[in-house]
């Protein structure tokens, strides 16, 4: 893990990249949802943000900026921060939107009302 972060102060990433990154990824995330946007949306934007991440780490803190390690983890970070937060919102969307035809099940699945018995969540489609 040292190489990975190597010369970077431990508050300092846990400052950028879990508060300020993992904060706009959780933004970023509801906000894609709210627009009826797909994931794959999440996932470039996470990509842009991961770069955004690396340049404030190069810019306040002196890191490497072209580090492909840091910035793979920095992304995968957000990324998973910004589907986390996007399956949240939707779920909630299905359910606010159409409550005659969905019922949230978790904070992360929703299924037909009516259909109690079957096992269709997440809004898979009948095949």
């Amino acid at each position: 893990m040292g190489d990975l972060y190597a010369g970077e102060s431990w508050p300092a990433i846990l400052f950028v990249t879990g508060i300020l990154g993992g904060g706009a990824a959780w933004r970023a995330g509801r906000v894609i949802a709210g627009t009826w946007r797909s994931v794959l949306h999440v996932v470039g934007y996470m990509a842009l943000l991961g770069a955004g991440i690396r340049f404030v780490h190069f810019a306040l803190f002196g890191a490497e900026l072209f580090s492909p390690q840091s910035y793979a983890a920095d992304a995968l970070y957000v990324i998973l921060i910004g589907c986390l937060a996007w399956r949240v919102t939707r779920a909630g969307q299905m359910a606010r939107q159409y409550p005659w035809l969905y019922e949230r099940t978790s904070p992360l699945t929703w299924r037909e009302r009516g259909h109690a018995g079957e096992a269709r969540q997440g809004g898979a489609e009948r095949g």
